[in-house]
């Protein structure tokens, strides 16, 4: 009788939640309804899902499918790592974020990926397109096949950075088989998706992706912002052998999509003792599309409402909303954390110590040359600086503008896991002010800066609304 009983109620149990599931899965997404999506990598069953294949703006996740066919094409031996691109003028042009080089300024494949995985670079994503793809409407067109090709039957490209456009669409299923792909088609190449920072001259950037160096095993992937989508994030940790991927969309801010995928992350790994109650809900190829219209939720996310404009940057909302000066919160002992600690905490730590790859422009540079060009590239930064200081008052709105032109122009290095750290490269890595023989070195390159931008036809480029152009 016993054994009835249970057999009963785990059976109608099973139906409850069936029920509850259909009507969720025929529900329409609400104003501001997210989507969420948590699989398994190696053989995407689906553990959780909400909204899942409801029409979404990537943002910057657009970036996943612009660094897979660029590393597919390096695969295929197509171009290298080290083959040499040019920024146009139409990279040049790109809104915010970007690295803002001139037009006319060569790098390498291999540090253009990193600027763009790492920074979000928007500029990086066109030199990279026009450099595959020969063009941004080519570029597209490849991104698209491929998109067909791995079975993203929900997505459409017109641009490789995410920017702003109506007709840029995918849903948190299409990103989590695009994640799959990556890992799956190219994991000689996977380590561009959890660079935890980059080092430019002075200037050091860490990973948007906050769970990098804070969640336990966290690898992958890419974050994402514009208005209209809300705060976007692709997210991958392994733990104990087991690799796992949750896809966050319509986040309210960049804090509350890391949150998220860490309670999805958490879930999935510590699975529950009720996981036999819950309906299989099969692979994420499986999944049953929705035919609808995007979610816009530009006056939610970037309204007149918001205090302060939205980034998609998540350090300012970390310093501000929580103290990382916690010495307790540094909680990467073993990899692995107290049982009690909340996201909010893991975001708020210090994350695990980790050097930052070093990028730059030019050609690939090794030794003694990656020194002199760290030493160059940090001489380059404190140049413009210099004239800003002189300039102030004096010319009003024109030396902002060469202020502009000229940080646009610094050249960036890359220390990859093994970096020469002579004095030159410490003292550019640490953001030592330059000697006087460097002073004077850098003092003469600040003057044709303007005749440089003026000779490539550049202007500063006039960044559209803060709101609308960050990604």
């Amino acid at each position: 009788m016993h054994f009835l009983r249970a057999t009963l109620l785990k059976f109608f149990g099973c139906m409850i939640l069936v029920a509850g599931f259909a009507m969720m899965s025929a529900a329409p997404a609400a104003a501001h309804a997210e989507a969420q999506l948590l699989i398994e990598a190696d053989t995407g069953k689906v553990l959780s899902a909400e909204n899942a294949t409801f029409p979404w703006h990537p943002a910057s996740l657009t970036k996943l499918m612009t660094a897979y066919v660029t590393l597919k094409a390096v695969k295929d031996g197509k171009i290298t790592l080290d083959t040499l691109l040019t920024v146009s003028p139409t990279a040049a042009s790109q809104s915010p974020s970007k690295m803002g080089f001139r037009p006319g300024v060569q790098l390498t494949v291999d540090n253009a990926l990193k600027m763009m995985m790492v920074k979000s670079a928007n500029d990086m994503a066109v030199v990279l397109a026009e450099g595959v793809g020969g063009s941004i409407d080519g570029f597209s067109a490849m991104m698209n096949q491929t998109a067909q090709r791995l079975g993203m039957t929900q997505t459409t490209y017109v641009n490789p950075n995410g920017l702003p456009d109506d007709r840029q669409i995918t849903s948190a299923r299409d990103l989590a088989i695009l994640a799959r792909a990556i890992i799956r088609d190219l994991p000689e190449y996977e380590y561009f998706v959890h660079i935890p920072a980059i080092r430019y001259g002075h200037r050091v950037t860490a990973n948007f992706n906050k769970l990098i160096g804070r969640f336990p095993g966290a690898d992958g992937m890419k974050t994402g912002f514009i208005c209209a989508s809300g705060f976007n994030l692709v997210a991958s940790a392994t733990q104990n052998g087991r690799r796992l991927i949750a896809v966050v969309l319509g986040a309210s801010s960049s804090q509350m999509r890391s949150i998220k995928a860490i309670k999805l992350l958490e879930q999935g790994f510590s699975g529950g003792n009720l996981t036999w109650l819950k309906p299989a809900l099969g692979t994420v190829d499986h999944l049953a599309p929705i035919d609808a219209a995007p979610p816009d939720l530009h006056e939610e996310v970037c309204g007149p409402k918001r205090n302060r404009p939205a980034s998609d940057d998540p350090g300012e909302e970390v310093a501000n909303s929580l103290s990382a000066s916690n010495s307790a919160l540094t909680f990467f002992a073993d990899g692995l954390k107290p049982p009690a600690l909340r996201p909010e905490d893991m975001l708020a730590a210090a994350p695990a110590p980790a050097e930052p790859v070093i990028v730059y422009t030019g050609p690939t540079k090794t030794g003694a040359d990656l020194v002199a060009a760290v030493a160059a590239d940090a001489a380059s930064q404190a140049a413009p600086h210099a004239r800003r200081v002189r300039g102030r008052g004096k010319h009003g709105h024109g030396a902002k503008t060469q202020v502009g032109d000229a940080k646009t122009d610094g050249k960036s290095k890359r220390v990859s896991v093994v970096v020469d750290t002579k004095s030159k490269a410490a003292e550019a890595k640490h953001g030592a002010k330059p000697k006087a023989a460097d002073k004077a070195a850098a003092k003469p390159a600040a003057k044709p800066a303007p005749k440089a931008a003026a000779k490539h036809g550049a202007k500063p480029a006039k960044p559209k609304s803060a709101n609308a152009a960050r990604n």
